[in-house]
């Protein structure tokens, strides 16, 4: 029998491609006659386009033309174009010009000349809900729904808050739990707090790079995106083609943490300008560019009132959260509120919020969208608290943690399983809590000694995607992945699943990613930390269809019914006379003889369109296999971490040292534990950069940014992490 794949450190198929170089990333790629295309980035953070006098620089030797908004399809607000003639934040791509090398690209950008009409501008929410504040866009200052509409709060509302509060005048969204006043009265301990979370770039360390040529009527894509197949999908709405006619190769992704969950609209611009001059166009985006056009996390901030009993269970948690959804309003204030509920489990609970429209670069999902602010917002109080009612801090999380009965969010859904508070003794242990505590607030010269503890869920889990299996006459299983490949190992890992089902060794499987080209199947997003759970019980649902199909045909062909049949070792065989067999490949090869549902002809019903699409286009190379996941699902999947951290800050400078960090996860089953390590050791060390050194800054009189490059907010290296960090 073969060995349980599911739990062991087994190497992932692109290990070597990558540490000896071949892995070759959207840049990489070479085609015949390939243009350079670079980017004209608008200077102020909103404005219109008044004149583009572009002939000297197409004049120029060695360009090839150019490409505006103009020249390609509008997008109705408030969605994104990929050019614009009204750019409303500073970088937002104008126009491209297309030259036989990126250095005369350069020189033919610098040559054009424009005029331009300031337009006003906001970088705070909260001013733009001013009575005569501005817009950041011109129909608007939020969404609701899919309308952009205007939101003004009253000068009341501003003259009550009070000093250093944050007004609290008409919401765009708001539910509640419980009554809040009840709750509040019942408390012997009421905090009021306005906390600001800051806006930051998500910095991956391969910018988005696209490359773009038609051939007879397609177009093909070599880009960088954490999910294959839904960026196909995007890149076809975009250009308006049917899904057939997008081939996306992106085998390798060099980072993306949110920024490239599903394509980006200026990868667009290569395709029009491939189509305009009938040549290969590759679009190299600068680190300078990426800071712009990559992505932030969304700016928040927030009044909280938060009340406790004497014996510290949250009785009521009051949050207004405002938004930076920058200019096309992508934002994650409410989403918060939901992670907060499940966090400290208020006995009664309200959430408002507006999200703001700013006139600063877009915003997507980051590590932990909504639930990273919220809890980087409410752990300060939740230690404040702890001081005013004389309760220990860490008993104060294990008096609100919840269990497996809890229930959490506007909805009061339940959970799959929750060991939170297991967690939280576990890394006790594992940091020395009890001993380090009495170096809290000692000092030496002018360095402090701080101990601090977080505890912080998130979801993760989705369903009902599909799993896409293909037996091969030689008997290797191929496992078709239609998710992206962002150095998480999750192509691999989670077709694991499948392996086990059939008792397969994994050298006897194979790994199909990266190239629709390929057939690959319907896939979730890879984002939301969703992909373990969504496509290992994808790929098991698969791995059980093609154990059905094996069955059926061993049973067709050597007697029997297909319940008398299992799988292991590349063989399918009679439970009672092993020797009663056959092997996958003559298994696969009676499977191409059959046809219909065994070859491919004949997709299942409840498969997505796309991957019935790929099963036809694999027909007749084997047994074909493909099953939706309709497993059953009962409650939120969510995991937890707790983390534990000893730092030393220099009263006088402010420099903070990070010593010591230890953290603790509630994570399920584990697939890969060499890979959990190393995304667990990942996100700590990005939270150490929201922390302590990354943030948007901008210039309040011009709204141009002064952090706009890697080095002026730049994530952790290896010289601000501790030598030793517990996983």
């Amino acid at each position: 029998m073969a060995e349980k794949l599911i739990g062991q450190d087994i190497s992932p198929p692109d290990l070597v491609a990558k540490i000896t170089g071949r892995a070759k990333y959207s840049e990489d790629f070479r085609a015949d006659g390939m243009i350079f295309a670079k980017l004209l980035l608008s200077p102020m953070p909103h404005c219109r386009v008044l004149r583009i006098d572009a002939s000297a620089a197409l004049a120029m030797e060695g360009v090839f033309g150019m490409l505006t908004a103009d020249d390609v399809p509008s997008v109705d607000a408030p969605g994104e174009p990929c050019l614009t003639n009204e750019p409303l934040y500073e970088g937002e791509a104008i126009l491209a010009i297309a030259a036989v090398d990126e250095t005369t690209a350069a020189e033919a950008i610098e040559a054009i000349k424009i005029d331009y009409e300031p337009l006003p501008f906001v970088l705070n929410p909260l001013n733009s809900l001013h009575p005569d504040g501005p817009n950041g866009r011109l129909e608007g200052n939020t969404r609701v729904g899919r309308e952009i509409k205007t939101i003004k709060w009253t000068q009341e509302d501003f003259d009550t808050a009070g000093p250093g509060k944050m007004p609290m005048g008409e919401p765009s969204d708001e539910w509640t739990v419980g009554d809040i006043e009840k709750g509040f009265s019942e408390a012997k301990v009421i905090l009021d707090e306005t906390v600001v979370h800051q806006s930051l770039t998500h910095h991956p360390m391969e910018p988005r790079s696209t490359m773009a040529y038609w051939k007879n009527g397609k177009i093909y894509m070599h880009t960088s995106t954490q999910s294959v197949v839904r960026t196909r999908a995007a890149l076809a709405n975009m250009l308006d083609l049917d899904l057939e006619d997008v081939v996306l190769v992106g085998e390798f992704c060099g980072g993306g943490f949110g920024s490239k969950i599903s394509g980006s609209p200026i990868m667009q611009v290569p395709a029009h300008l491939s189509r305009k001059l009938n040549r290969p166009v590759m679009l190299r985006i600068t680190r300078y560019e990426e800071n712009y056009l990559g992505r932030a996390r969304p700016g928040m901030q927030a009044r909280i009132r938060i009340g406790f009993r004497e014996d510290g269970r949250i009785t009521a948690l009051d949050i207004y959260a405002l938004g930076d959804g920058g200019p096309y309003g992508t934002n994650d204030h409410m989403s918060g509120g939901s992670t907060a509920s499940l966090a400290y489990q208020p006995l009664n609970q309200r959430q408002r919020g507006v999200g703001v429209y700013t006139n600063t670069p877009p915003k997507a999902a980051q590590r932990g969208p909504g639930g990273a602010q919220y809890i980087g917002m409410l752990e300060p109080l939740m230690d404040k608290a702890a001081r005013q009612l004389g309760i220990d801090r860490l008993d104060l999380r294990r008096i609100n943690a919840p269990d497996g009965n809890s229930v959490f969010g506007p909805r009061q859904g339940g959970l799959t399983s929750v060991y939170v508070k297991e967690a939280i003794e576990k890394g006790v242990e594992l940091f020395g809590w009890n001993e380090r505590i009495q170096r809290s607030g000692q000092q030496s010269g002018t360095k402090k000694t701080g101990i601090g503890l977080a505890v912080s869920p998130y979801t993760a889990g989705s369903s009902g995607f599909d799993g896409l299996l293909v037996i091969r006459p030689d008997g290797k299983l191929q496992i078709h992945q239609g998710i992206g490949n962002l150095g998480t190992h999750s192509i691999a890992d989670t077709g694991r699943a499948a392996a086990d089902v059939l008792g397969l060794q994994w050298e006897d499987c194979e790994i199909v990613w990266g190239d629709t080209s390929q057939h690959l199947p319907w896939s979730s997003v890879q984002a939301g930390s969703q992909t373990t759970f969504a496509h290992t019980r994808a790929n098991h649902a698969a791995g059980m269809d093609a154990k059905r199909k094996l069955q059926e045909i061993a049973a067709l062909d050597l007697g029997g019914s297909p319940s008398d049949y299992e799988t292991s070792d590349g063989r399918v065989f009679h439970r009672s006379n092993p020797s009663r067999g056959m092997s996958l490949g003559a298994a696969a090869e009676r499977a191409i003889s059959l046809g219909g549902s065994y070859s491919g002809a004949e997709p299942a019903e409840d498969l997505n369109d796309m991957t019935k699409m790929a099963v036809r286009g694999l027909e007749g190379k084997g047994l074909i296999v493909a099953a939706r996941d309709n497993y059953p699902r009962e409650g939120a999947i969510q995991s937890w971490v707790v983390g534990f951290a000893e730092v030393e800050v220099d009263v006088e400078t402010g420099q903070v040292d990070l010593i010591n960090y230890t953290a603790v996860a509630d994570v399920g089953t584990v697939l890969h534990p060499r890979s959990l390590r190393a995304q667990g050791l990942g996100g700590s060390i990005q939270g150490m950069g929201i922390a302590m050194s990354q943030k948007w800054v901008f210039d309040p009189v011009w709204g141009v940014s002064f952090a706009n490059r890697l080095y002026t907010a730049r994530p952790p290296g290896i010289l601000d992490v501790p030598p030793e960090m517990d996983w």
